[in-house]
C-alpha cells in the first residue's frame, strides 16, 4: 500500500526564517568559541604559567640575584649555595618589583616595599614575603614551575632548593 503525501511548497517566509535561524546559531557558536578562546590562558612551553628553564646551576654565582624575564621571576642564589625562585610581583598590590643590585634589595616602585634577597619584607606596606615558585633539576638545568606560585608569610630555610 502506498500512502500519498501532499507536496506542499515551502513558503518564502518559512525558508527565510529557517535560514536566518541557522545563521544565528552559527554566529552565536562562533562568538562563544572566540570569547572562550580569549579568556583561556595561552601557556607556551618555556613561558610564564608553565615550566621555564632558568639555566644551569653553575651560571648563578653565590650571593647573586638574576632576573629570568620570560618567567617573570628572579633566581636568588644564596650564600649557602641554595636557590630560590622569587616571583617579581609585590605582595602589597602586585606591582613588578625590580632588583636593585646597588642596594642589594628588591624595591617596589609603587609603594616602596623593600625585600631582601630571600624575599623577606624589610620595610614598607607589603604584608608578607615575596611569593616563590618550585624549582627542580632536569637534565642539568634549573627548571622553575611558574604555574604553581607558593604564597609564604616569611622565609624559611626549608624553602631553599639545593642541587
Amino acid at each position: 500500500m502506498h500512502i500519498k503525501t501532499p507536496n506542499k511548497p515551502v513558503s518564502r517566509r518559512v525558508l527565510l526564517f529557517t535560514l536566518g535561524g541557522a545563521e544565528l546559531v552559527a554566529l552565536v557558536s562562533q562568538f562563544s568559541n572566540a570569547l572562550f578562546g580569549y579568556f583561556k590562558p595561552r601557556i607556551q612551553p618555556g613561558s610564564f604559567g608553565g615550566k621555564v628553564v632558568a639555566g644551569k646551576p653553575l651560571e648563578f654565582k653565590k650571593g647573586t640575584v638574576s632576573h629570568v624575564q620570560e618567567g617573570h621571576f628572579y633566581v636568588s642564589r644564596l650564600a649557602d649555595g641554595g636557590y630560590l625562585a622569587l616571583w617579581q610581583r609585590c605582595t602589597h598590590l602586585g606591582c613588578t618589583v625590580p632588583w636593585r643590585k646597588d642596594l642589594n634589595q628588591f624595591v617596589c616602585p609603587c609603594h616602596s616595599s623593600i625585600f631582601n634577597p630571600q624575599g623577606e619584607v624589610v620595610g614598607g606596606p607589603a604584608p608578607r614575603a615575596m611569593d616563590m615558585f618550585p624549582i627542580e633539576l632536569t637534565a642539568g638545568q634549573l627548571v622553575v614551575d611558574t604555574g604553581n606560585p607558593i604564597a609564604r608569610e616569611r622565609f624559611d630555610p626549608a624553602q631553599v632548593f639545593h642541587t
